[in-house]
């Protein structure tokens, strides 16, 4: 009956029932556990079913289930609005609802798009991507993320990027080491806006993680690069923060480690702990003020249904207290320690399977050497994942990156049952002990 996402639809795999979850733990009706060691794409942050959380939503049912929001408001919306201002420290000054990551980022763009064409502009509709990124399903986030097996079958759809080798401090296109980088791989898009000035709308970017592409991680210094890039030329910074906000790189979002300040962020995924659907794309001062205009033709035409739903509001309002009340930052700061242990251990045991080990905040990765030609597409990821939950833990590689994005809460035990896994599977699947 139903059409699972990323799913080949030729004999596809019986999927498994989950009926229950608590904080780490997935049960599936035979009773069965499974540690959820990628937090179920990265949303869960405190733990299924947060005790607090569940209690704010059920509390906001009892008051007010939905109302739209275009011509009407309500304190969800408004509380939350004034909380991400708060851990953005004053850098936004408006925050548009939506449901998911891709409507976060199609916002994004759309923004930047019209931001031009409402300043007299028009000229400027190129927007600059790396041929790793991954940014979404719809049509425009598909634009601007690299080519893949995600959006391939619809580049007749797709409106013209200029792409660009992505940053990759393990495997460096410019042939570098991190410790003699001078953020080469920024120079072509220099060059770029060298030659095309006035042409160029915004780059697009996954801050210091390209998630679905790879895990891919890179330098401080190539976000600030290409701040001082977009500023000197006019063009707009716009930030992917769906998956790297709300903590996952050891900073609330990944742009403030960098130390620099986008025009335009979108984050969804940890925003509300996984507990309901909800994306907000939050725009500065100068992105807001070029639509504040009489013309009715300037008003930035867009919304769902959903949009600011009481309930996904309440959800995230009682997620974003738990990051502050109960220091998930400081706890995602001692996973790290903890991460790099177990890789480290792994990465002595099968030094001959592994391409890469790293670790950023409650992100860790292992790169392996087989696959590394077939990406995402790796056949051996199947019998990787199969391998995991037969163990009792929930891993999805990327191809042939497996990593590691448990709840920020996950427990010593659950931790060292995960390293176990991947341990016992890497021995069975490559190394024939």
């Amino acid at each position: 009956m139903i059409w699972h996402p990323f799913t080949l639809q030729y004999e596809p795999e019986q999927p498994l029932k989950i009926v229950s979850a608590e904080k780490e733990f997935l049960y599936d009706e035979a009773g069965n556990s499974y540690i959820d060691a990628i937090s179920s794409w990265w949303v869960s942050i405190h733990g299924h079913n947060h005790p607090k959380i569940i209690q704010a939503m059920k509390d906001q049912l009892d008051r007010l289930d939905h109302v739209l929001l275009a011509g009407f408001t309500h304190d969800p919306a408004e509380n939350l609005a004034s909380e991400l201002l708060k851990v953005t420290e004053g850098l936004f000054r408006k925050v548009l609802y939506s449901d998911n990551g891709s409507t976060a980022v199609e916002i994004m763009i759309k923004l930047a798009y019209q931001y031009f064409q409402n300043c007299g502009e028009s000229e400027r509709n190129v927007f600059i991507k790396w041929n790793a990124s991954y940014h979404g399903d719809t049509i425009g986030t598909m634009s601007v993320g690299g080519d893949s097996v995600f959006n391939r079958v619809f580049a007749g759809l797709l409106f013209p990027t200029q792409e660009f080798e992505s940053p990759n401090c393990s495997f460096c296109p410019a042939g570098k080491k991190p410790d003699s980088c001078k953020t080469e791989c920024v120079d072509a898009i220099e060059t770029f806006f060298e030659r095309n000035p006035k042409q160029i709308a915004g780059i697009v970017i996954e801050p210091l993680i390209l998630g679905s592409g790879g895990m891919i991680f890179y330098k401080e210094e190539v976000l600030e690069r290409l701040e001082q890039i977009s500023q000197k030329y006019g063009a707009l910074l716009l930030v992917d923060e769906v998956f790297t906000g709300f903590g996952r790189t050891g900073f609330f979002f990944a742009y403030q480690r960098a130390k620099i300040k986008p025009d335009l962020i979108a984050t969804a995924k940890g925003l509300s702990g996984g507990a309901a659907a909800i994306a907000v794309t939050l725009a500065s001062e100068k992105i807001h003020s070029a639509f504040v205009r009489p013309e009715s033709d300037k008003a930035f035409y867009h919304g769902h249904t959903m949009t600011g739903n009481p309930v996904a509001c309440a959800a995230a309002i009682a997620s974003i207290k738990l990051m502050l009340e109960e220091r998930r930052l400081e706890q995602v700061s001692r996973l790290e320690i903890k991460l790099k242990e177990g890789l480290e251990k792994i990465g002595k045991e099968f030094p001959e399977l592994i391409r890469d080990l790293r670790v950023m905040g409650a992100v860790a990765v292992l790169e392996l050497e087989a696959g590394a030609e077939n990406g995402y597409t790796y056949p051996g990821n199947k019998i990787l994942k199969k391998k995991f939950l037969e163990k009792g833990v929930l891993l999805r590689p990327l191809g042939n990156v497996i990593y590691i994005t448990p709840p920020y809460v996950i427990s010593d035990v659950s931790l060292e049952k995960i390293f176990k896994a991947i341990r016992e599977t890497l021995a069975e699947i490559y190394s024939g002990k």
